[in-house]
């Protein structure tokens, strides 16, 4: 999806899209609607995600799968000895 005005309110619907027009028009050009733009580009990928739904259920139940930075960082080293 692309990170623009049009492919971000393609992807939201209802009260969420009003949302995101509201805080949009509210936006001064330069870092404040930049940052409008990320966060609701953020969402908005959620929103396109087929398992979005089990995802939220997780996250708000504890379960969703976590881990370290040292997990992260020690998968990086071993692929990038392979």
């Amino acid at each position: 999806m692309p990170k623009t005005i049009g492919g971000i309110s393609n992807a939201l619907h209802g009260a969420r899209r009003a949302q995101f027009f509201a805080e949009l028009l509210e936006a001064q050009q330069g870092p404040e609607l930049d940052e409008v733009l990320n966060s609701w580009w953020g969402r908005a990928m959620l929103d396109t995600d087929p398992d979005r739904d089990r995802i939220r259920s997780a996250a708000e139940n504890g379960t969703l799968p976590t881990t370290t930075m040292e997990e992260i960082t020690g998968r990086r080293q071993e692929h990038t000895l392979q």
